[in-house]
């Protein structure tokens, strides 16, 4: 029985203790059961000053959401590569049709000539059309008297010296703008004069149609002396010097020409892979054998 009491004997301190714990249970609970735990937090999150704001931060972030998106890229539908062809959607075979079209000097100068030239569905058509840019002269052409088309060929006398031709002169042309007559000239001051008439399909941008009646007006009439360079013999910065010719298809005929000990003739050089077997003409222009 004394064990037991012993159980319940409390020091002072320990006695002081619980009671300080009894009274701290006690008031909790009456803090639990009068205070109202259900008001509304102090920040409302529906008030419309939050609400304002709210939009406002929303309205910001999408301006800065459609500042980061580019606008597609414009581009010239005759320049299209394998490469871009493939990533705009078009197959195999529309992109050769394309490719082929432009190895004869041709030029599409319309939506209608590309969905004729490519056969691209319709679909794909209007998706890519809007990015389509062609040049100022075409979609801004100038109206000039066509005197080309009038039946009165002219003769050689008649024509004026392709040389000598201003670009004021050449911009009668219609379809020849200022910035075509300039790389007209520019391109003749490469070569230091036109040999032929035909080099003028060697101008970038000249579509066959324009360089047609451009030829009505103009012909080449004083030549330029050209010392013919020996194919032979020079080298491949030499070659490279000529307007036509790059540094890595010189370099490639350098090559060609080692392995065979020398080209015995000029039509040799569309066995060299990349050369524009079309333009072979233009090189015996300014190259020799001998």
């Amino acid at each position: 029985m004394n064990r037991l009491k012993s159980h319940f004997r409390f020091s002072k301190n320990q006695r002081n203790g619980i009671l300080l714990l009894i009274a701290t249970i006690v008031t909790l609970q009456i803090i639990y059961y009068k205070v109202d735990f259900s008001k509304d937090p102090v920040l409302d999150i529906n008030s419309p000053e939050i609400i304002a704001l709210q939009t406002e931060i929303d309205s910001l972030k999408q301006i800065a959401s459609n500042s980061k998106q580019r606008e597609p890229r414009k581009f010239n539908p005759n320049f299209i590569t394998e490469y871009s062809g493939y990533t705009l959607g078009m197959s195999p075979e529309e992109i050769d049709r394309l490719h082929e079209f432009r190895t004869k000097d041709q030029w599409i100068n319309s939506v209608a000539d590309f969905k004729r030239v490519t056969q691209v569905s319709d679909s794909l058509l209007d998706e890519i059309s809007p990015r389509f840019q062609f040049p100022d002269w075409v979609t801004n052409p100038r109206h000039r008297t066509n005197n080309w088309n009038s039946g009165n060929e002219k003769s050689f006398a008649q024509k004026t010296d392709l040389n000598t031709a201003t670009a004021e002169q050449l911009q009668e042309i219609n379809g020849v703008g200022e910035v075509l007559s300039n790389r007209i000239i520019n391109f003749r001051n490469r070569l230091n004069g036109f040999l032929i008439d035909e080099q003028l399909h060697d101008v970038y941008g000249l579509e066959y149609g324009v360089v047609k009646r451009i030829l009505a007006e103009f012909t080449v009439k004083e030549k330029p002396e050209v010392v013919k360079i020996n194919i032979n013999t020079a080298s491949a910065s030499d070659m490279a010097t000529l307007p036509f010719i790059s540094f890595n298809l010189a370099k490639e005929i350098v090559d060609y020409r080692l392995l065979r000990e020398g080209i015995k003739d000029l039509e040799e050089l569309k066995n060299i892979k990349g050369f524009p077997k079309q333009k072979i003409e233009r090189f015996a222009l300014y190259l020799t054998v001998d």
